[in-house]
């Protein structure tokens, strides 16, 4: 890992399970170049791995989340070797992960920076947010999931116009189509994703990830298949001490305490 990639992409872990990744490249307003896909990409396949984690959040700064691809360096790029960058397998790192992923974004997040917070599970948004598909402002579209997300989380006919206009939504707005989870004020956006986490964090990591998994899964899949997904990972569970825990703890009017087993 160079030092580079170490500045750019850090990694706190809280003692509630939580992790809380944060890019951090001010001066090209966070912008995504190769150096931070990696990093980023190393990064969530370690906490995937990690029984310690887990929730995980994603953020920016408290200005930018991410601005976008860097430009200067795909300009600088030839379709043959955008093509052996193999970066799609970089994003899978982060939309495979089989924890909760939560983005908190403050300002911008454009471009890839919208695609990058379309592959978490949950949006926490500031209420100064904007989001956006600007590529058709420079003769491009998006590559990294911004057609293929995006109409799914909001539909035809909004995909489109965010799209084919390049045009930026305001949070308010992102969240009436279901671009985001929850909007708060600024100074409240990081705590509020912390606090959703650690809430998250406290319940059975081997339902959550089946909810994940059958969620995301089913969504592609028609109805009766997907149905089928849920009821076999409903009966899986049946199995696990955690869900004789869990019923444990509502009848004896306590908390539960869920270890992943």
């Amino acid at each position: 890992m160079s030092s580079e990639q170490s500045a750019v992409v850090q990694l706190e872990t809280q003692d509630n399970g939580v992790a809380i990744v944060r890019i951090d490249r001010p001066e090209a307003k966070n912008a995504l170049n190769m150096a931070v896909r990696q990093q980023l990409a190393a990064i969530f396949r370690s906490l995937a791995l990690d029984s310690q984690v887990r929730a995980i959040v994603l953020t920016g700064t408290s200005k930018h989340f991410v601005a976008g691809a860097d430009l200067r360096e795909l300009s600088a790029s030839t379709p043959i070797a955008m093509y052996q960058r193999h970066t799609e397998y970089l994003w899978e790192a982060i939309s495979r992960c089989p924890k909760p992923v939560l983005a908190a974004v403050h300002g911008f997040a454009l471009g890839g920076g919208c695609e990058l917070a379309m592959h978490c599970d949950l949006i926490i948004a500031s209420d100064t947010a904007r989001f956006g598909q600007p590529e058709i402002k420079l003769g491009l579209m998006p590559g990294a999931g911004g057609t293929q997300r995006l109409i799914r989380a909001v539909g035809k006919f909004q995909a489109m116009r965010i799209v084919m206009t390049g045009c930026l939504v305001g949070a308010a707005e992102a969240l009436a189509i279901g671009l985001v989870s929850e909007v708060v004020s600024d100074e409240r956006t990081l705590p509020r994703a912390l606090e959703l986490a650690a809430e998250i964090a406290a319940f059975s990591p081997l339902a959550l990830a089946q909810i994940k998994e059958v969620t995301l899964t089913g969504a592609d899949l028609p109805l009766d298949a997907g149905l089928a997904l849920e009821r076999k990972a409903f009966q899986v569970l049946l199995d696990s001490k955690d869900r004789q825990e869990g019923i444990a703890a509502f009848f004896e009017k306590r908390p539960a305490t869920f270890r992943g087993e």
